[in-house]
Order: structure tokens, then C-alpha cells, then sequence
């Protein structure tokens, strides 16, 4: 979503808020089971369009592109991360300038692997695939005209959450089927009232052009486009290597909403702004950066704790899968004094149901529901 500005407008909210009274919270059903009992009609509805060979080439090339102002890191990170896992394309992240992408809600700081004026000398005839996560400067005009010059060389553009913003802003969705964050969607259907906005569905291919609903759903849009890059057979053994062994496109939309239980809930944890924690992750070379930014995103959008990166030095870190990072802290230095365990390496999809149940213990359930609902995550 687009959670810089979601910040400010709860500031301004909970003041208003703090009488509202507590109210339980009913979560949405578990994600873990209903695809596993999906429908074949249903299975192939999930299923984005086979990749089609082009310019000669043996594999498919996948871009990401972040804004280096802001990027959501969960929305750059995962799908790069799915996809390098399956190893069934040339995969690059790019930022619009030179140096470290700056993401949120972690203060997390990426080097990319060239910009795109670098890709576009590179690569002239343009990627197969390019991923767009959410950015804070969603009308940032050097993106935008990357983004739709991409897709004039016939790439198939994906706007993962409020990168749909971007995508929409670029003129690629006139027309077209879209979905989109929760929290967005009555802006988007009042902003391009010419595109035809989708409840229900997590992620929406409309052609070259595919769109979804908040940050949890790169994982399956991911997994949809390792089997449009490779298979199903393929797709599905990273589903199961990354903890995620089904996936659907289907949710139910009118379960994420701010309500009277979130209200309260940042009314409570904006007061308690004296008791904000900051939280270390432990990282080092060959960290796996799925978890990694599943448990930071978590931790950083509860409005009572921030989760930054530790490592030994300062030197830029290489994760599992081939991303940079650059550490936040440093372990003896400038570290928090409170320190999570290590990202997990086994199934690391599984990083956010344990983040979040760490969360509803320290904060409470309440907390960890208003983070899934943010994240619109229909596993909690």
C-alpha cells in the first residue's frame, strides 16, 4: 500500500480514535488452505500467460525497478527472491539512479545491479518481465516513462500493490482489468475510472499487463510467473522448497478494511509512542533475504517497533539469492540492544506467520492483526 502516506493520514487519525472502543478481531481465513482444494477451472484462471520466446533468446529476462527515494521492500525483495529461487530467468534489479535504493517500512538500503539507463544500454531490446513494487513517488516522471517504454517493446509489466499507481500513471491500464491494495482502491476507481477495478482476486492479468492486491500478494503472483517463465512442475517445487506448496489469485476483499479494531489499534500504539522498540536482525553473507524482509516489513509497520539490519561490519552484504544489501548497524557499535533471531533458511515463506506471532506476544493480537491487515495477508 502506500504506506508513507497511510502513516501520516493514522497520526492525524488517532488522536480521534484513542475513545474507540476494543473490538475483537475476527481474521481472515487461512491462506495454507484453501488453494490446496482449488478446482481445476479455478487452478487455470490462476495461471499467468506461458512465456513466449523473443529476439532469439534462450531465457526470459526479469527486471525489478525500485524508485531510490522509497521502495516498499517486501514488494522488491520477495519477487526477486521467488523467482532467482526457480532460476528460470536472467533476473536484474534495477533503481531509476545510481546508488542504494532507501526502502520502507524497513530502513533497509539495497544497491541495485545497474539503473535503468544502464539496462536500457545493455538491453536495448528491453526485458521479458518487469516487476514495479510500490514507491512514494509513485508519479516520479523518469519511471514512469521507463516503465511504459518497456512496455512499448513488449514486456509484460507487473505492478505488484501500489505499484499499481505507477503502472496506471504510465497509461497501461485505460481499459484494461486491474486490482489493487485495499486501502487504494476507492482512490484508483475515482482517479481511472476507465479501468475496470477488480474485488477478489489478488492478482488480475489483463494481457501484457498484470496487477495486485496488497504486499503478501508477491508471493503468489511470483509463483504464477515462475510458472508462465518455466511450468507448473517448476513452479511448484519452489512453492514447496519455499514454504508455500499451493497458492490462489482468490481473496476475499471485503475481509481488509479499516474498521473499528485498527482504529483502535493505532490509536493505542501511536500513544504509546514512548515505548517505540528498535529490533536487530543479525544478517551476514548468504542471509536469506525472503525472510529477512518478511520479518523486518512485519516488525516495521506495527507503529511500535522498527527492525534494522546488524551485521559485523559495515561492508554491503550478498544475500542467498544475489541482492546487496547494505547493513544498518553495526553488531557492538550501534546495534539495538534487543536482537531477533536470524532470518531462517528452511521454508522462508514462513517468516511472516512467525513474525507476526512473535508480534501479537510482544504487542499483542491486535497489533499483529492491524500488521497483516496492512500487508493484506489472508494466512492470520
Amino acid at each position: 500500500m502506500r504506506k508513507v502516506m497511510l502513516y501520516w493520514m493514522m497520526l492525524l487519525l488517532a488522536p480521534f480514535a484513542s475513545g474507540i472502543a476494543n473490538v475483537a478481531h475476527a481474521g481472515p481465513a487461512s491462506e495454507a488452505s484453501a488453494p490446496a482444494a482449488a478446482a481445476p477451472a479455478a487452478a487455470r484462471a490462476d495461471r499467468l500467460p506461458a512465456y513466449q520466446p523473443r529476439f532469439g533468446r534462450t531465457r526470459p529476462i526479469v527486471a525489478v525497478v525500485g524508485e531510490n527515494y522509497y521502495t516498499e521492500l517486501t514488494d522488491y525483495v520477495v519477487p526477486y527472491g521467488i523467482v532467482a529461487e526457480s532460476g528460470a530467468a536472467d533476473l536484474v534489479a534495477l533503481a531509476t539512479k545510481p546508488g542504494p535504493i532507501r526502502m520502507f517500512p524497513a530502513p533497509m538500503n539495497v544497491i541495485p545491479d545497474e539503473t535503468t539507463a544502464q539496462f536500457d544500454q545493455r538491453v536495448p531490446e528491453g526485458a521479458d518481465y518487469v516487476i514495479v513494487p510500490a514507491v512514494h513517488r509513485d508519479s516520479d516522471p523518469a519511471l514512469l516513462a521507463w516503465v511504459s517504454e518497456q512496455a512499448k517493446k513488449g514486456a509484460t509489466i507487473i505492478g505488484v500493490c501500489d505499484g499499481v499507481w505507477v503502472v496506471a500513471r504510465a497509461g497501461l491500464l485505460e481499459g484494461r482489468r486491474a486490482t489493487g491494495h485495499w486501502y487504494s482502491m476507492n482512490d484508483l476507481r475515482k482517479k481511472f475510472a476507465d479501468t475496470r477495478w477488480v474485488d477478489g482476486k489478488r492478482y488480475v492479468a489483463d494481457g501484457k499487463v498484470v496487477t495486485t492486491t496488497g504486499v503478501t500478494a508477491t508471493i503468489p503472483v511470483s509463483l504464477a510467473l515462475v510458472e508462465a517463465l518455466a511450468g507448473r512442475e517448476r513452479a511448484l517445487q519452489v512453492a514447496e522448497r519455499l514454504g508455500r506448496p499451493a497458492w490462489s489469485s482468490d481473496i476475499a476483499s471485503d475481509r481488509f478494511n479499516l474498521g473499528l479494531p485498527a482504529m483502535a489499534t493505532i490509536a493505542t500504539n501511536y500513544v504509546s509512542f514512548w515505548s517505540h522498540e528498535d529490533f536487530g536482525i543479525p544478517i551476514a553473507p548468504g542471509v536469506d533475504e525472503i525472510a529477512l524482509v518478511l520479518e523486518a516489513d512485519a516488525y516495521s509497520t506495527t507503529f511500535r517497533s522498527t527492525a534494522y539490519t546488524v551485521a559485523a561490519n559495515r561492508e554491503p552484504v550478498r544475500t542467498r539469492r544475489g541482492l546487496t544489501i547494505v547493513p544498518d548497524r553495526v553488531a557492538g557499535v550501534d546495534a539495538p540492544t534487543r536482537m531477533l533471531s536470524a532470518p531462517i533458511t528452511r521454508y522462508p515463506l514462513h517468516a511472516l506467520d512467525a513474525s507476526l506471532n512473535a508480534i501479537s506476544s510482544e504487542f499483542g493480537k491486535r497489533t499483529a492483526a492491524w500488521v497483516a491487515l496492512q500487508m493484506q495477508y489472508p494466512g492470520y
